[in-house]
């Protein structure tokens, strides 16, 4: 999975490595990683793109949310639906799973075709209000309106800052 969020976010970081390989390292040695949404897409024994979900919390209230991302697809592979199809099966599992929200600070351009919308829009803010234009959530079935608040990422998340 390292090898493809390098090659995935390489582009963004022209002087120096990218963070989220990393990120998903400590994710998943911590408590906070959800193995069951956690997805890669292999072709021809290649992993070539990788979703991550950890768990995540609304405060003051604590109720949990999944906090997804990164998400990270080969360059070669990318434009080919590689990260849809992790999109819709991670969005789906954790439907089945009656997880409530999804959490994202991602393009606001390219998620709302999966049912994102802004974060604001349902009450939920980001710890970092410059997060804002970008931070969405994707209620799923399970989805009540009292879920509101500031939603707080996993520690990992925090430990890049």
């Amino acid at each position: 999975m390292t090898q493809v969020h390098s090659d995935a976010f390489a582009g963004l970081y022209p002087d120096s490595q990218p963070v989220e390989p990393g990120l998903v390292d400590s994710l998943r040695a911590s408590d906070a990683w959800l193995a069951p949404l956690c997805l890669v897409a292999e072709i021809d024994g290649l992993i070539v793109g990788q979703v991550t979900a950890s768990r995540g919390f609304l405060l003051p209230g604590g109720q949990s949310a999944v906090a997804l991302g990164p998400l990270g697809v080969r360059v070669a592979y990318q434009r080919h639906g590689v990260g849809s199809g992790l999109m819709h099966a991670v969005l789906a599992a954790a439907d089945a799973r009656d997880e409530a929200l999804v959490v994202l600070l991602g393009h606001p351009e390219y998620y709302p075709r999966f049912g994102f919308r802004p974060a604001a829009e349902f009450g939920v803010e980001p710890e970092v209000p410059d997060w804002a234009p970008a931070f969405q959530v994707r209620p799923l079935t399970a989805y009540r309106p009292e879920m509101r608040g500031t939603f707080r990422y996993p520690q990992p998340f925090a430990d890049l800052a």
